[in-house]
């Protein structure tokens, strides 16, 4: 009868040469899609050739000394070393990196990042087992696999956070051009725990803040300006459908709800939602970005199928012709929407829309009817977006290393346009970036730099999501809510209608 170490050795083994053997076999199969997501890591993207071909060779080399009984122990420390290796590598991408990119492929695949994570420190446990009761079977104590264990331990997260430091796609980079920032323009007021961190803000009215949560797309919550506890509110469309992506809009006294890939649009009074919402568009147009122009127009982001662009279309009801759209406003390039790719937003005071790219220092100003107004920049220097794109056999295209990301995600209210900046500038602390969010402050009339201020983090959770009232300037981040009261600065400009310059308080 085989001793029970033996067994345990061999169980280990057989797991890691399934492990390594399906997902060698699926990089391999898919190789061109792997070779795409090794570029598009911010660690790795400067050495995916190498690594896409040596990843698998480790792995099938692997396999191979745990078939044989012989290189066993080399192939258990080998098994040991690299995924220790993996586990610090998605631990960077989770807490250093702000681009995560797509998983390795594989049965993997189908896991969040996190989960991933717990899954690699079980297998980094499993292997150190495996170590451990092979060398004793060889009597080679415990001491000795140890030492050797927490050598190839240093090898593996030595050289995983070697690309991290050298990576620079992770370095913050001085740019060249200064913030100024003003004296405290914000004063954090109230804050409240949600519990969970998948909720967006819907809107406002009437001093409340509604938050919607496509985790529970037929429930939003309503938070007054006690800033307790908020209420729960059913929301029911009259029709049924397929939801793929319904999300809320609280605009005017309305509700609006959209899901731009069934697509459908519904509407209903703020204070008659006991009823079900009625739908008022269907079919009309597939989007992924929506915003209310008046109560019977809106301007959507689609992707028109002639040209392959990302453009803007505005949706008119009750008109013969109801979709207009304009597939060159935001780029020439057919490049599967990456260099045009940003945030559609509406001042309903100015009743202009504005959309910020994420890649370029470029704000658009739009009127309802998809001219553009003016053409604004942010502060940074960043005009041409730094994207490379693949296009693959089966007709994708892909980013074949991480973008540079110059705006993060914007707000705007009033005239102001808030904008979460992704670059660092002279003479900025990288201690202060690593506790905040800077954002950014431009006025639209007359366009220019206002100023910028700091958000602190909430624990190690940056600012997600942001919205802005007469008041208030409200976050989102990790599972709560804060509230910050504006400065006069910025209230003068809401209430008056004019800006003050940061050095006139």
């Amino acid at each position: 009868m085989r001793k029970i170490p033996s067994i345990i050795v061999d169980l280990i083994s057989y797991f890691f040469v399934l492990l390594f053997i399906y997902a060698g076999m699926s990089k391999m199969m898919d190789f061109e899609n792997f070779q795409v997501q090794i570029g598009q890591s911010p660690l790795l993207s400067a050495y995916a050739g190498f690594v896409s071909y040596a990843v698998i060779a480790a792995e099938l080399l692997i396999s191979g000394l745990l078939l044989n009984q012989r290189t066993r122990l080399a192939g258990l420390y080998a098994s040991f070393t690299l995924m220790v290796a993996f586990t610090v590598y998605i631990y960077l991408i989770l807490n250093y990196s702000d681009f995560v990119p797509c998983s390795c492929g594989g049965i993997l695949e189908k896991m969040g990042w996190t989960e991933h994570l717990i899954f690699n420190i079980g297998c980094v446990v499993l292997a150190a087992t495996g170590v451990q009761v092979l060398e004793k079977d060889h009597a080679a104590g415990l001491r000795r696999p140890i030492l050797k264990m927490a050598a190839v331990f240093l090898l593996g997260s030595g050289g995983m956070i070697a690309l991290f430091f050298s990576s620079e796609h992770l370095i913050e980079r001085e740019n060249n051009f200064t913030r100024r920032y003003p004296h405290h323009p914000i004063v954090e007021d109230k804050s409240y725990d949600l519990k969970v961190n998948s909720y967006y803000f819907a809107g406002s009215e009437a001093g409340s803040i509604y938050l919607g949560n496509p985790t529970s797309p037929f429930r939003i919550l309503k938070m007054d300006s006690l800033f307790k506890k908020p209420d729960t509110i059913d929301v029911v469309p009259s029709t049924d459908r397929d939801f793929r992506h319904l999300r809320y809009l609280v605009q005017n006294s309305m509700l609006f709800a959209y899901d731009g890939m069934v697509p459908v649009i519904y509407a209903a009074p703020i204070d008659s939602l006991q009823h079900p919402l009625r739908e008022i568009s269907s079919d009309q147009a597939y989007f992924d970005q929506f915003v209310v122009l008046s109560p019977t127009q809106f301007m959507l982001r689609v992707e028109e199928k002639t040209s392959q662009r990302t453009g803007l279309a505005t949706l008119t009801l009750g008109e013969k012709y109801r979709v207009q759209i304009n597939s060159s406003v935001l780029t020439a390039k057919a490049d599967g929407g990456f260099d045009a790719d940003g945030q559609l937003l509406y001042d309903t005071a100015e009743g202009y829309a504005y959309y910020l790219f994420y890649y370029r220092n470029q704000i658009l100003k739009l009127n309802s009817s998809l001219k553009v107004v003016s053409r604004m920049k942010t502060i940074d220097t960043v005009s041409t977006a730094r994207i490379k794109v693949k296009n693959l056999q089966d007709g994708r295209k892909k980013m074949t290393e991480p973008p540079l990301r110059v705006n993060r995600y914007m707000a705007v209210h009033k005239g102001l346009l808030f904008s979460a900046s992704n670059l660092i500038g002279r003479h900025e602390s990288k201690e202060l970036w690593k506790k905040n969010t800077v954002v950014d402050v431009y006025t639209t009339a007359p366009a220019g730099y206002w100023g910028s201020m700091y958000v602190q983090n909430r624990d190690k959770n940056k600012m997600s999501r942001m919205f802005i009232t007469d008041q208030y300037f409200y976050v989102l981040s990790g599972d709560v809510i804060v509230r910050y009261r504006c400065a006069q600065a910025l209230t003068d400009h809401f209430i008056n209608g004019r800006s003050r310059k940061p050095g006139s308080e």
